[in-house]
């Protein structure tokens, strides 16, 4: 064995004390931290031909690395929309390290079945019907990607044709309608071959960012005049104002079109949580599939995302994997065979964990709390005469600007970052640049809305 890796293995101990002790300072000190830093200028550290061992490594990356990291995980955190891990899930993510499993089959360890237990519990707290088959995937981008991909072979079998065994070249373009799709809707288009120009914009509700129900049933019907097939994109929550379509109405036009119909609910989805809330994902589970985020308000470590569907027989035909090292496919399809990715890390621990730590109320109390915040520094900025808050706050998100229309709102992102109090990420809505705060994280409290609205304030 190589010098450096017998050391190492025969000072683990000691290695891995030292870690939990970095580890615990970062997570018990991440509030007081700054919630964002200025990343340095880049110079890559080149190969060394003698490795320097696992403790010397971990000196070099205090003094290189952590310096410059963000409080990702910290209370005000508010860019993007971000969670941070929960004890347990912490817990659960160094495990799922330690144990290192691979989830791909469902014959070497019981991996798959805490997956299918995890997923059976995330059904329960989204509310969701049994016959929703879920599963695990990296983030957002990729549940929407799995779930297009299941909608485009089903989308394709309407006219008789196999997409999966027979490619794209002889199917119709898929149109694709919504009102407010999140990038990555337009990113897995792309990677599907189905095409960026596919998708048409539906109009919206005036002053808000829902779809209009009758533009909606007017665009299926040329759809179905044309004998096109489509694909309904329905928003569980807008990036910006966390607007909702209907998602009921949008589920009866069932009735009179063939559609597959996809909700696109990233962060949104957990408005199910909370009785307050839950009137918002009403009709949610009339949809095809599903797309929630794990990483945003359950609150576990990056990657992490669940894509569900009531169509599992269909994403077995695009996504089955034909090796004699796995096995036939058998009634219960092993994962391999139900998500776009063979190699699979066991994503399911931390949520596994974390749910079975404070179940459904523990997430009902994290969402509810984050919207009372969000509400808030809404009222805060609604209040005063230096922002304009350009909609209202439905959930979990602000968005607003500076009442000047002379203020740089790229510079003030970038005072806000280097003051360390808050970060924040822009965006444009109405015409103006703005800028979002998310709330998802459950450590936010109070008192960081105030440290929040002070850094508002002074670095205007």
């Amino acid at each position: 064995m190589y010098p450096q890796l017998q050391y190492d293995l025969e000072h683990i101990e000691d290695m891995l004390q030292r870690v939990q002790e970095i580890s615990l300072a970062y997570y018990q000190n991440v509030g007081e931290s700054p919630a964002a830093v200025a990343p340095p200028s880049r110079k890559n550290q080149t190969l060394p031909k003698q490795g320097m061992g696992g403790l010397a490594v971990v000196n070099h990356f205090l003094k290189k690395v952590a310096p410059h990291l963000a409080a990702s995980g910290g209370p005000r955190y508010l860019g993007f929309v971000t969670g941070g891990a929960t004890p347990a899930a912490l817990i659960g993510d160094w495990l799922t390290s330690t144990f290192d499993q691979n989830v791909a089959s469902d014959i070497d360890s019981i991996a798959p079945l805490i997956e299918d237990e995890a997923i059976d519990m995330l059904r329960t707290l989204f509310g969701l019907p049994d016959e929703f088959s879920g599963s695990f995937v990296s983030g957002a981008t990729m549940s929407n990607f799995a779930a297009l991909a299941i909608g485009r072979q089903w989308c394709a079998k309407q006219i008789r044709y196999d997409v999966a065994k027979l490619g794209l070249y002889g199917l119709p373009q898929i149109r694709v309608l919504a009102a407010t799709p999140h990038s990555s809707i337009y990113k897995a288009l792309s990677m599907l071959g189905m095409g960026r120009s596919s998708l048409i914009k539906i109009k919206t509700i005036p002053g808000r960012e829902a779809i209009d129900i009758d533009h909606l049933r007017f665009e299926l019907a040329a759809a179905r005049a044309e004998l096109i097939p489509a694909i309904v994109v329905g928003s569980g929550g807008t990036v910006n104002t966390v607007d909702f379509d209907d998602l009921t109405a949008i589920g009866a036009l069932k009735k009179e079109f063939t559609f597959w119909y996809h909700v696109d609910a990233a962060f949104g989805g957990f408005a199910a949580c909370t009785k307050e809330t839950a009137r918002l994902t009403k009709g949610m589970d009339s949809a095809d599939s599903i797309t929630i985020d794990a990483h945003k308000w359950l609150n576990v470590p990056y990657d992490s995302a669940m894509v569900f569907t009531r169509h599992p027989d269909i994403g077995l035909q695009v996504f089955q994997n034909s090796a004699a090292y796995l096995g036939d496919v058998q009634d219960v399809p092993a994962y391999v065979h139900r998500t776009p990715q063979n190699s699979r890390r066991f994503r399911a621990l931390p949520a596994w964990f974390s749910l079975l730590a404070y179940g459904a109320a523990g997430y009902e109390e994290i969402v509810t709390r984050c919207c009372r915040l969000a509400q808030r520094i809404g009222e805060k900025i609604a209040g005063n005469d230096r922002y304009d808050l350009l909609a209202p706050v439905n959930l979990n998100v602000v968005c607003f600007a500076p009442a000047s229309h002379e203020v740089d709102v790229g510079a003030l992102l970038m005072r806000l970052r280097d003051d360390g109090r808050v970060f924040a990420t822009p965006t444009e809505y109405g015409g103006r640049s703005a800028i979002r705060l998310a709330f998802s994280n459950w450590r936010t409290t109070d008192d960081d809305v105030e440290l929040v609205w002070q850094a508002l304030q002074e670095c205007l």
